[in-house]
Formats: C-alpha cells, structure tokens, sequence
C-alpha cells in the first residue's frame, strides 16, 4: 500500500482561505445577512447515500452510459442495501450493472472468468456515443467467449460486439475512447495483439493494433484523451516515456505516442505514481490524482491547463488519491485523506474517504460524506462516476469500503443532487454575563456534510420567534465560534438561550437549554485581561459539553476533549469556575488553526493548581490537536510546563534546531495552591513570572516558525525538552487562561496578579452544595430501595429520584438571588432522554437507605424546575430552580424529587459515586437585599 506522501511546499492562496474562515467568517453578523441555502455552492451533490446495491468484493472501475452504471472489479455477487454479506445475493462474476436513479441492478449480465487465476475488471469506458461499453482487465473469457483483457460490449443488448477481438498479454488497468472510435489502454501488459507495446496501446474499433505507442518503462494506472482529440494524457508508475524522462505523467501526441510533454525535474516525486486523470471541457483543465510514499511524495491532487499543460494548483494533502471526476465546477475526490496541514488545512488525523474542491482553488469545499477503507490494501473509494436519470444527477462511487456513513454498505453506493435531507448537528452553546445589562452568548459552529454556510436562530426563555439570526461557515476541521450580546436584559434575572441550525432546508434540533443569570457588574480581572488585549481567553466557565468560548472578541474557541469535569472549584479568580484535568487525556485545544513567525511577541497566561510529582504540559502551541499515536504535536514549542518536582518552566524552540532556551523557576508549585503564570517573548527576550513576580528571564527572541494550534491540559515532548516531565498530561486544576499578541510588562502582570480576588459589583457570595441523601425508586421493584451511585426519573413505567439538600441561612444583608442545580448524566447507555423532568418539593419524609416506591414520599405541585435536552451520556448539564420558592426554607434540610410524566429515563449520577465532580451540587447565589 502506499501512502502518504508530502510535498514540501505551501499553497499560500489555501492557507490564506483557510486562515480566513478560521479568523472571521463566523462572527455574529447583521439579522438581514442572507440565509443559508442547501448545498452550500458550488457543491452540487448532498452527503445523503442513497439506497444501493453492493458486491462482496472490490469495485475497481464505474461507467454510465444512458442513465445506466457499469461496475467493474473482483466480485462474485451482488445483494440488496441493508442485506448482510452472503444473504439475498444474485451472481455477478466481476461485473454488474445497475440502474443509476434506483441502484438496482438492471439485468444485464456479463461473466469475467479465467480458466486459471484470480480474473478482475480492472477499466470501463463508453464510446462518445454511448452505444458501445469496454472493459478491460485480467480475463480470458466472458460469458464462455473467449477474450483476452479488452472486451466491447453493445449498451443497448448487453452483449458482446462480435469481431472485437484483441489480445492484451497482461492486465489491462485504463481506458478511454476517442471520438474516432480509438480504444486507448494502459496496465501492466508489454504486448498487443503480438506487437511490442510497453504498458501503452491502442486498437481501433475494430480491434486492430494502432501506432500508438508511448513506449513507457513501467505500468500505466489511467489515460485520457484531451478533448480536442490531439493528445493522450497518461499517467502511471513509469520514469521514461520514448526513452525520456517523464516520470508517473506525461502527454503525448494521439496519433503516435510520441512525448510531446514531460513533466521532469520531480515534478511527481520518484516515490509517487498517478492514479487517475480526468479532463472537464468548461475549465479547460485537467486533473491528477496521486498516490505516494514517504514525506516527500505525492498524494494530493493537481489542476493543469488543457492548453498549455501548465501546472494550475497543487494539493499536498496526504492520503492516497485513487478516484477523480469533475461535476459542474467543482472536482469530486476518493482517497483516505488525513492530513492537510500543508495546505493550511487539518493537521495528521482520522481518515476521511470523499472530498471536494473548486476547479479553480484546491481549498476543500463543505462536502464530506465518509466510507471505511475496507477491505484489500486497503484505500476506501477506488471509481467515481456522474449519471443522469429521471430528471436528476447521481455520484457513484466504488471501492473496497464496507461501511458509508457509519453504516454498513460494500464497494458501491451513490450521492444525488437533491434532496437534502441531513440536519445540521445542534450547535452547542456557553453563556456568560460579562458586565452590567448585557448577556453573552456564544457557541460553536455547527456541522453539515454538505453545507459549509448555516443559518443560526438565537431563542431566550422558551420564546418561538428568535431574538438574533446569523449565518456562518464552517468545515469539519475548522468549527469556530459564533457570538451574540444580548443588551436586553436585567440584572439579577436568569435568561435561557436555546439555539437552532438550518442550511435552508433541514433544521437542527434545539441545543440543550443552558440560562445564566445577568450581573450588576463586571469582573475586574477579565476586564483588565480585555483590555490587555488578550486574543484567546479561556474562563472554563461552561456546564458541560465539547465547547470552550472565548471571551474575547477574537472569537477564538476551544474544544473540551474527553469531557474534563467541568466547573471545578474553588477556582482561582472570584465569580469564576475552573477546569479540573486528570492528567492522562484531558484537555483543550484551540478550534483555530494559528500562525507564529519568529520573532513575533507573545504572551502566555494562566492560573493552575496541582499536588502532582509528575508534572505536565500546561500550555503549549502544538502542530496537531489529537492524543492518538501520530495525532500528537510533531513539532511544539512556546510552552508552559511543571517538572516532576513542581517547578515551572517557559521553554521555545529556536528554528528548526535542538535549541531549546528554557526558563526554570527556583521554587517548586506542586502544593495544592492556585498560582499565576505568565511566560512572555519579545524584543527584550523570554520572561517567567509567577505570583505576579518575575521569576526567570533570557535574552532569546527567536522561536519556530509554523502552523498550529494552542492547546491546555497536554501534548507530546519531545525528550530534549529541559527536566522533560514524566507526564505530558497536567494533573491538576487550570484556570482563566489567556494568549496575547505582545509581551505583557511586569507591572500589566503584577495587576492581574492582584486583581484574581477582587470581587465583582458590591460582592454576591455563592454557596455551592452536595445531597446529604440521594436515592431513587422503580415502579417495576417496588419494594426495593435504590441507594447507588445513579439517579433516575422516568413517568412509565415510573422511577423518581430524591436529593435532600441543607440550605444555608442567607448571609447578613443578602438574599437569594438565584439556584442552580447542576449534574452529570452517567455512562449508561439510555442515561440521556428526549423528555422532559421536572423538580418539585418533597413533602413527605423518606431516607435514602429505606425509600421504596411503595413508601415514596408525598410531592407538592410547584415546579422548581424543568429539565430538557439532556440528551447525551456522560454529559454536564444544569438547570435553573425558582428561587423564591428555595428562599423561604433556608436554614433548614429540603429534598426535591426529579420526576417525568414520559417513557424515556433519564439517569444521572448521584452523591455515590467516586468521582467528586460528577456529583450533583445546588448552587445557591446571594446577593445585596
């Protein structure tokens, strides 16, 4: 198999796009900015696989002709969609074809057999007229007629065109027809018909050998005929061509085969071949894909001119390109692309399978329907093909995958140009109350396979026309964040925000319900790290879910992986929470891709809190943003870093070399108590500060130079780092972390230092509380007492859950302002629900050890508060209580029961289990009277 070739170069136009999209495409917009659309243009196929039949083996080629699909390959049978290997099957010995708009087979059938070895159709190509089908191969008879690696086959009987007889001495891989009958063929054959023709021929109609004859030193993958019929674009593993060097591509004259355009000078790398080539008339261009090995190879694809044969683009993205075709404007591809970091696109990741770009720019469109790679080397997609039937057209694609879209379906299935019929995930939302009279909200962009543009509808407290709508964009490596600023709101009021995605047609479901109350005032230190003009400033103050915001204005959002427990406390800055990391796998990176050149300035902040002896990466910028092998960063400096034995240390990369200039603190700050850190690089060198104090400096201002993301909580180090942790992965509690394009001074340092204790406004105190009990009861084990590490509410058939709570006495001269129950819903795998639960006040006595559903206790009818859209496992959510109904049992024990009148449970965790932060808490907050 080979894979995964990079190109040592950078396609500015790309990187500029992407860096566009990333840096503002998605902040809030005007209300009239025009609405999505479906399929966001120029993509003209939807994402949505369509029913259709599949074979039990590999589909290596696919032609139409007259609204029918042919596919080729190495297959026994085919079977029904839906219908598991070996079960409903009907023979089709390496060939089948199938309606296009139903994709069930249409009858014809043709067998491709050999009287010894393994026979495959390898090629098909239509003549211009659509009247006659070949295919090519490794075969030595079709039906019981005797063939020999190239057959002509009458589209309109499916039978074979007697007289069509020429004899290819190996397996033939490419074929096309030009539109004066000439069948041209590439592969791994070294004769025709008896005559010497090296990997390259050609046969008129009528099966007679031509002068065509490239004389290539190696095999041929694919051919095309230049629409003007004077050329023949070849491509292959081959180094010469005629004797001249031309390696993997070449063009050469129709008539005789002569080289009339090399492409030299590792123009294609020695260790890529080319994989297909397709021409499209309306942008005079043609297209590569190629298939390479090592770091200097080639995978991506390329865009050349039909009348110079120049070089358009060039797309150095890894992973295998096998599969083009060219649909109105925009060049559809089949590979397992997985990393595009050198187009200013996602870095080493995940395999995706199905891809598209402009014919004019080879940045990647919002269309990405996904297969496996399946079976065979193997590679995923190995054919595509367009055909048009009933008013619509189709994508076909072929190859080794067993499953599309995460659901199993062999070698083929196919993509049509409507309808839609894929929502948009639900955008996942975090609110803050940032200064007096204003709300903020903000979430992080939505995903649509095949709509990069959505519309989003902001909708406050249960209301059904929305108070904001906005369009954005956004690819499912670059999700960055959108924000609103409601103004129209009261302090001391709780607001509730629900948001929706729709590209046009299919709309989002309601993201989950998440309120926040409005403040009187604003933080003194987020203000100051504003206005010190932080570009990312993470403040972990969400519930739950995958989504950092960014509270500044850059919009520069983060992505929670491995769900860390959220709203950790105490946190080091008053009136914010903090963000608890296990030191394995949790962490948080930036949704957008960055650029550092040395020696630009930067700053680097953050509040941690450890007891750790293995210390950990804190903060760091990184070329990658995963935690599986070869997902790690390659390539990191500017970090922030705690050795095992608790000291801090600032260490950079100086260019490409081994130098890595680091600053390390005398005292160690593994003691279990919150500390400031600031590292610093500018003109005047690096600096280290904490607790407000500097505690290390250098004269260095150079770092590295590349592409990549900041990333808290762990990354890969590499073993020269100074005093290089045990741990990469910090153990411990981070909180309100900042990056700032230049060098804060020490006296900027110092003030935010001594800012982290200044309260907000006139000083509002929050008590945040455990159950002292917690149990549940089942309708189904009546006389049985749940007292375990889950909760759960369900109407039919019935469990109730209880939490008994001892309110505090309201401090002098304040009242209740607000409560807030929050939760973890647990692993299990029906945790989530769809319904709705409801906390009401307990008013009969019970006790988590002897409670049963036969001696549950008497409820009152007032709704406390309403629980909705916890819909997902292992997932934070809160919900907001009436505080006016808590106030007047302060001072005293209160239980409130979790109910539901619905069929669908919801389980959480309760005061049981292991792991503090994924207990529920009431959060009580008092204000001024």
């Amino acid at each position: 198999m080979r894979c995964h070739g990079r190109l040592g170069r950078s396609r500015g136009g790309v990187f500029a796009a992407v860096l566009a999209l990333a840096a503002g495409v998605l902040t809030a917009s005007a209300a009239t900015a025009p609405p999505a659309a479906a399929l966001t243009p120029p993509v003209g196929f939807t994402a949505d696989n369509l029913a259709t039949y599949q074979t039990n083996g590999i589909v290596w080629s696919l032609a139409e002709a007259n609204g029918v699909v042919y596919a080729g390959g190495t297959f026994s049978n085919v079977r029904p969609p839906g219908s598991p290997a070996g079960s409903n099957t009907t023979s089709a010995v390496n060939f089948a074809a199938f309606d296009a708009a139903t994709g069930a087979p249409t009858g014809c059938s043709l067998s491709f057999t050999r009287s010894s070895g393994t026979a495959t159709v390898r090629a098909l190509a239509v003549s211009p007229d659509k009247s006659t089908l070949y295919a090519g191969g490794y075969f030595s008879a079709v039906n019981g007629t005797t063939a020999n690696g190239l057959v002509a086959i009458n589209t309109a009987t499916c039978t074979l065109r007697p007289g069509f007889a020429p004899s290819f001495g190996a397996t033939v891989r490419a074929l096309d027809v030009a539109a004066n009958g000439t069948v041209y063929a590439g592969g791994d054959f070294q004769s025709v018909n008896g005559q010497t023709r090296r990997f390259f021929g050609a046969v008129t109609a009528a099966g007679a050998l031509t002068a065509w004859n490239p004389d290539a030193d190696d095999p041929g993958r694919t051919l095309k005929v230049t629409p003007d019929g004077q050329s023949v674009l070849i491509g292959g593993d081959f180094v010469t061509v005629g004797g001249a060097n031309s390696h993997a591509l070449a063009v050469t004259s129709a008539g005789t085969g002569a080289l009339t355009r090399a492409y030299t000078n590792s123009f294609i790398p020695s260790s890529a071949v080319i994989k297909d080539i397709v021409t499209d008339t309306a942008s005079g261009g043609w297209y590569v894909g190629g298939e390479g090995v090592g770091g200097a190879s080639f995978d991506g694809r390329l865009a050349m001119d039909l009348t110079t044969f120049d070089q358009r683009w060039r797309d150095t993205c890894q992973g295998a390109t096998q599969a083009l075709r060219v649909y109105r404007g925009v060049l559809y591809a089949g590979s397992h692309v997985h990393d595009c970091s050198t187009m200013g696109g996602f870095p080493n990741q995940v395999r995706k399978h199905l891809t598209a770009q402009s014919v004019d720019d080879p940045a990647m469109l919002g269309w990405l329907p996904d297969t496996n790679d399946g079976i065979g080397e193997p590679v995923g997609p190995r054919a595509l093909t367009v055909s048009s039937r009933g008013g619509h057209d189709f994508l076909w694609v072929g190859g080794e995958f067993t499953t599309v879209n995460g659901v199993a379906q062999q070698a083929l299935t196919r993509f049509a140009d409507s309808p839609d019929t894929g929502a948009p995930s639900a955008p996942v939302v975090s609110l803050s109350a940032p200064r007096a009279g204003a709300v903020r909200v903000s979430w992080r962009a939505s995903l649509d396979l095949d709509d990069s543009r959505l519309t989003y509808r902001v909708y406050r407290n249960g209301g059904t026309t929305p108070v904001h709508t906005t369009t954005g964009s956004s690819l499912f490596f670059s999700r960055p964040q959108l924000t609103f600023t409601d103004t129209d709101v009261v302090a001391g009021s709780s607001y509730a925000y629900r948001i929706t995605a729709s590209d046009g047609t299919n709309t989002s479901a309601l993201s989950a319900n998440v309120s926040v109350i409005a403040s009187g005032s604003a933080s003194p230190y987020a203000e100051r790290v504003l206005a010190d003009g932080a570009d990312l400033y993470w403040r972990y103050d969400e519930a739950g879910g995958a989504f950092a915001s960014d509270a500044s204005d850059n919009a520069d959002g983060g992505v929670y992986m491995n769900a860390p427990p959220y709203r950790s406390a105490p946190s080091a800055v008053t009136g914010s929470a903090a963000l608890a990391l296990n030191g394995t796998d949790e962490y948080v990176y930036s949704d957008r891709l960055h650029h550092y050149t040395s020696p630009t300035p930067y700053s680097i902040e953050t509040w941690f809190r450890t007891g750790t002896t293995r210390g950990g990466r804190i903060v760091g910028y990184g070329s990658n943003i995963g935690t599986a092998q070869g997902h790690t960063s390659g390539i990191s400096d500017k970090i922030l870093y705690l050795t095992d034995n608790g000291r801090l240390a600032f260490g950079v990369q100086v260019g490409s070399s081994s130098s890595r200039p680091t600053i390390t603190s005398a005292a160690s700050y593994n003691d279990n108590v919150w500390h400031h850190a600031v590292a610093t690089q500018g003109p005047s060198g690096m600096r280290l500060y904490v607790d407000g104090v500097q505690a290390g400096a250098n004269t260095t201002t150079g770092n590295r130079s590349y592409n990549g993301y900041w990333r808290v909580g762990g990354d890969a180090m590499a073993t020269a780092w100074p005093n290089r942790p045990t741990s990469t992965y910090f153990a411990g509690q981070v909180d309100e972390t900042a990056v700032y394009p230049s060098a804060l001074t020490a006296a900027q340092v110092a003030a935010h230092h001594d800012l982290a204790d200044t309260p907000s406004g006139p000083g509002d105190t929050t008590v945040t509380l455990t159950p002292t009990e917690d149990a549940y009861v089942n309708g189904v084990a009546a006389n049985t007492a749940y007292n375990d590490t889950q909760l759960a509410s369900r109407g039919t058939t019935p469990y109730l859950g209880y939490l008994r709570f001892t309110l505090p006495a309201a401090p002098a001269g304040q009242k209740l302002k607000s409560a807030r129950l929050t939760f973890r819903t647990s692993s299990d795998s029906t945790a989530g629900s769809a319904d709705s639960h409801t906390l009401v006040p307990v008013t009969g006595a019970w006790t988590e050890s002897a409670v049963t559903y036969n001696t549950r206790p008497s409820l009152a009818a007032t709704v406390l508060g309403t629980i909705s859209g916890a819909t997902a496992v292992s997932t934070d959510y809160s919900v907001e209580l009436n505080a006016p109904a808590l106030g007047g049992a302060l001072g005293s024990a209160y239980s409130l029961a979790l109910t539901s009148s619905g069929t669908d449970s919801l389980r959480i965790w309760s005061s049981e289990v292991a792991t503090a932060a994924y207990r529920p808490q009431l959060v009580l907050t008092f204000g001024a009277e």
